[in-house]
């Protein structure tokens, strides 16, 4: 076996497998929903063979033919603001009204909120697990987990008994965008997992958006420096199915997602003087023309909206 070129511990583990996890694994295949295909079998997703190292088998549960349905990925921080949370949630439930199956990874932050998004409105939702899918991570996704499989999918590479590992959440990544036809970033650092899945979807030549955001917004720098690296900006969801319109179902009640405010003009004149670092309330009653009590009643306004947030010094910071 060494001289077909495959890796000492492959080959011993070929010529001594480990039965105990092989009964393991057919045990939970023979549980009703769970299932196996592999790249030569008629319900591998052909998008996904596309890609220049597709996982030569993938673990399912739930619904194996989605996987070949038209598919737009959210990915994003997993700690968001509650701006970001807002907009992957939007922008999920119209992709998904337009007959797009959402795909994410179950993540904390943006990739929760996206699959929420889809199953608020009925819609279907994938779920790509870094580990097994006899178990969920993070383990408090258990119950949205359940949700995903009782109408969508979960999937991994990586067989049951598989646990959480560093290295799994980037390969899992490329599974990601392998799967889908175009790739949303919602928030993220100039450091993040999501611009590597953003990266790999430029380099599997789908289509890649991003939510732009404020220069002084740490979460807003990977988007803006994917857009120019020649990601297309998104402001609403028309701009994404714009660029995807043979896949979608044209419906004329779905309002687009957007991320224009309904604040009223006095409201919206401030929070445009509220910036995304810390900005004192002199520095607001001296641009808006406000006396102090009333910038430190509209503040309270924008606040509870999730607008902006108090920060040290009776200072305000910008979240959306």
């Amino acid at each position: 076996m060494l001289a077909l070129g495959l890796k000492n511990d492959i080959a011993q583990a070929i010529k001594v497998p480990d039965w105990s996890t092989i009964d393991y694994d057919l045990e939970w295949l023979a549980q009703p929903n769970n299932n196996a295909i592999t790249i030569n079998e008629p319900l591998y997703p052909a998008q996904l063979k596309e890609i220049a190292d597709p996982p030569p088998i993938l673990f399912v549960r739930g619904n194996i033919e989605l996987l070949s349905r038209p598919q737009l990925a959210i990915v994003g921080s997993r700690n968001p603001s509650s701006s970001g949370i807002d907009i992957a949630f939007s922008f999920a439930q119209d992709l998904s009204r337009h007959g797009f199956v959402i795909t994410s990874g179950l993540a904390l932050g943006i990739d929760a909120a996206s699959h929420q998004g889809a199953l608020n409105v009925h819609g279907y939702t994938i779920a790509v697990a870094g580990t097994g899918l006899d178990r969920v991570y993070p383990a408090r996704h258990k119950d949205l987990a359940t949700e995903i499989v009782n109408t969508g999918a979960m999937i991994s590479e990586f067989p049951p008994g598989t646990t959480a590992k560093a290295n799994h959440f980037p390969r899992r990544n490329r599974i990601i965008s392998g799967l889908c036809q175009g790739l949303l970033v919602v928030e993220a650092a100039k450091q993040s997992g999501s611009l590597i899945t953003a990266r790999m979807a430029l380099e599997q030549n789908r289509e890649v958006f991003a939510i732009p955001g404020s220069i002084h917004n740490p979460l807003a720098r990977g988007c803006n420096a994917l857009i120019r690296e020649g990601a297309k900006l998104v402001e609403t969801t028309q701009d994404i199915l714009e660029e995807l319109s043979q896949y979608y179902q044209q419906d004329e009640q779905a309002p687009a997602a957007t991320m224009q405010s309904t604040l009223d003009l006095e409201q919206q004149t401030l929070l445009n003087l509220i910036m995304f670092s810390p900005t004192s309330i002199d520095h607001l009653v001296e641009n808006a023309g406000q006396s102090v009590e009333i910038i430190a009643s509209m503040c309270l306004i924008l606040e509870l909206q999730g607008y902006i947030e108090t920060a040290a010094g009776g200072c305000y910071t910008r979240i959306k």
